[in-house]
């Protein structure tokens, strides 16, 4: 009976971390897995081997750890063992996160004063961030925020598309801050989360409690800010908490997919506060980076991936970094666990169903006719020889899309555009990489180019 209720409470487990990881890294890394007993309030898991426990106490034990807290707070820490036919070898125990705890990199616990804020991920530190062209001014500016003694630009206002990196920075800057200053409170969460505790203070009639509660702070983190736009009430709490919090020259961090000036059903007034710091956008993954972050992530794995299987990975799969991380688990995993050889036929087979979605095919001429929407022009400027800037800018954007979206050489792509010579399709891609670099408004349409492009 008592192994039976073992065994409900890790199927629970599994299907949270199911809604939180994924179907793929479940099936993977969690699936194999088995629960054993519950002793003590220590929750003793089964691993198959070695490699699997040690990756999944590296890559997943704190979302184990949170959600075993969810499902029964009995569990107050879980040991991953690798079993054998005669003992229990090789255990890794860790204390568990009771959602008001976090563990750091280093392992310390510390306190997070709140129950509803976002436990830290160990992995997402500054150390692991890898650092390019695209997100290069928000890693600056989140580290300025987390090693300055004083406030450095209030607010950090991050933006960019899903899965490129703000939760990560975030992260960073939360543990940077705890690392420097155990003292300081931090309140990180979601806008989602800041909404539904405003309304459950309303609800109780315990609003002072919370606006106590939130302007007490030395540093508040909202992650997905765009969740408050359309909700009067919440955004007029928020206002107040971000002047408040202002005021007295205390931190605020926040995350959102677009720019303040973007967020459609924001207050004027607060997208103008949002506003009043450093904005600072993360740009969709060039190749470059693409490739440092897949060879950083590689050196972790206990077989050696070869270059040319990373240049494979990084050409193919564009959209994220998370998806990006996760097909280069999926071929270590089918390296160790099945035992087959690391080429760039093995990932093409194993990452199939991956490169289906991404590998739809883009052709410059739906490029032209999207960028000639866009701004406004007609789709026969794309192959004229007009030069006034109305005209030369979006065929130049277009060009540029065009070198990055397709597989097209130079001179073909120019042929495309009117018999343009490859030398103009460089200097249009040059000259657009380089704009992109300090014109944040060209930066955003291009993100967004590419967005429609790739649904």
């Amino acid at each position: 009976m008592y192994e039976i209720t073992v065994e409900k409470i890790w199927k629970a487990v599994v299907g949270r971390l199911q809604s939180s990881l994924g179907s793929a890294a479940v099936d993977t890394w969690i699936a194999p897995l088995s629960a054993d007993r519950l002793e003590g309030g220590v929750l003793y898991i089964n691993a198959p081997n070695m490699f699997l426990r040690d990756w999944v106490q590296n890559n997943y034990i704190n979302k184990i750890l949170y959600s075993c807290a969810q499902e029964n707070k009995d569990i107050q820490a879980v040991e991953i063992s690798v079993i054998d036919a005669k003992s229990r070898v090789n255990s890794v125990s860790m204390n568990v996160i009771p959602e008001s705890i976090a563990i750091m990199p280093e392992r310390v616990k510390f306190e997070e004063h709140f129950d509803f804020c976002i436990p830290l991920d160990p992995k997402l530190t500054f150390d692991n961030f890898v650092v390019g062209k695209p997100n290069e001014l928000a890693y600056a500016a989140a580290l300025r925020v987390a090693e300055s003694e004083e406030v450095a630009f209030n607010p950090l206002f991050l933006y960019g598309a899903v899965g490129l990196g703000k939760t990560h920075l975030m992260n960073a800057i939360a543990w940077r801050i705890r690392s420097r200053s155990p003292d300081r409170s931090i309140a990180y969460l979601s806008a989602e989360k800041f909404m539904y505790q405003f309304v459950k203070a309303v609800r109780y009639k315990d609003t002072m409690a919370f606006k106590e509660q939130f302007r007490s702070v030395d540093v508040l983190m909202i992650d997905d800010i765009q969740f408050i736009c359309g909700k009067d009430s919440t955004q007029e709490e928020f206002f107040h908490t971000f002047n408040a919090l202002v005021d007295n020259k205390r931190q605020v961090v926040v995350s959102a997919d677009k720019s303040p000036s973007d967020l459609d059903g924001m207050e004027e007034r607060l997208k103008s506060r949002l506003g009043w710091g450093l904005v600072a956008d993360i740009h969709p993954t060039t190749y470059e980076l693409r490739l440092s972050i897949l060879q950083s992530k590689a050196v972790s794995f206990p077989v050696e991936i070869p270059n040319k299987v990373l240049e494979f990975v990084a050409h193919k799969i564009t959209s994220n970094i998370r998806e990006l991380e996760g097909a280069l688990n999926r071929i270590a995993a089918s390296a160790v666990l099945v035992g087959r050889e690391v080429t760039v036929d093995s990932a093409r087979d194993v990452l199939s169903d991956l490169l289906r979605v991404s590998e739809k095919k883009i052709t410059v001429e739906e490029i032209q006719k999207k960028v000639a929407a866009h701004y406004a022009i007609k789709l026969s400027d794309m192959s004229s020889s007009r030069r006034v800037r109305q005209v030369t800018l979006p065929r130049q954007v277009a060009m540029y899309l065009s070198k990055k979206l397709t597989t097209l050489s130079l001179p073909e792509i120019g042929k495309i555009f009117g018999g343009k010579d490859h030398t103009t399709v460089l200097h249009a891609v040059k000259r657009i990489e380089k704009s992109i670099e300090s014109d944040n408004s060209l930066a955003e349409d291009i993100r967004l180019l590419i967005q429609v492009m790739e649904k």
